[in-house]
């Protein structure tokens, strides 16, 4: 990094893919509703290969509380039952033919409490991503400055635009915790 608003720049991009990363962890918990990317993790031997599931068959949203998985093949419809069923979701799917019917059992209170409580350590996991960034950018500024490269007034100015970028991303962090939460608790 040479210069202050490279370092601005990379900073802002990678705590962005913070975000993303805790968004696709949130994604993945199911709230009681039916949605195509409760299954996107899963991964099905195809061929020798893992595939994701939704490259070897297609996913649909049945009723508000059952999928409706078809491989496109139909000699896929045991392993991909199967890879549902061995899945971390609890889920226990039902085949009828070639459709495989995945229901969504209700979420018991208990279950929603351990799941808020899971959406919580995945955001403070987020958190402490971006203070990370925040770290290794002023980390880069203080090189600057030994550098001689860089006045002292510019590095305040770049280590107070990098805190308040690092705010913005919290806050984004914790809204999107909030919002799950209250979808979560939803009945």
């Amino acid at each position: 990094m040479n210069s202050v608003d490279a370092i601005k720049d990379d900073a802002r991009i990678r705590m962005n893919k913070s975000l993303d990363a805790l968004k696709q962890e949130l994604a993945k918990l199911r709230t009681g509703r039916a949605h195509t990317s409760l299954l996107d993790h899963i991964s099905v031997s195809y061929y020798g290969t893992e595939m994701p599931l939704n490259q070897v068959a297609s996913i649909s949203i049945a009723d508000p509380r059952t999928l409706s998985v078809t491989p496109w093949e139909k000699r896929l419809v045991p392993d991909v039952e199967k890879a549902i069923m061995n899945s971390e979701l609890g889920l226990n799917p039902v085949t009828a033919g070639e459709v495989i019917r995945v229901p969504l059992p209700p979420l018991t209170e208990e279950r929603r409490r351990d799941m808020i409580k899971l959406v919580r350590h995945e955001g403070e996991n987020a958190r402490v991503a971006i203070r990370n960034i925040r770290r290794d950018a002023n980390s880069h500024l203080k090189k600057l400055i030994k550098d001689e490269s860089l006045p002292r007034d510019a590095e305040h100015r770049a280590e107070s635009d990098i805190q308040k970028t690092t705010d913005r991303q919290i806050a984004s962090v914790d809204e999107i915790v909030k919002h799950k939460e209250a979808e979560l608790m939803e009945f």
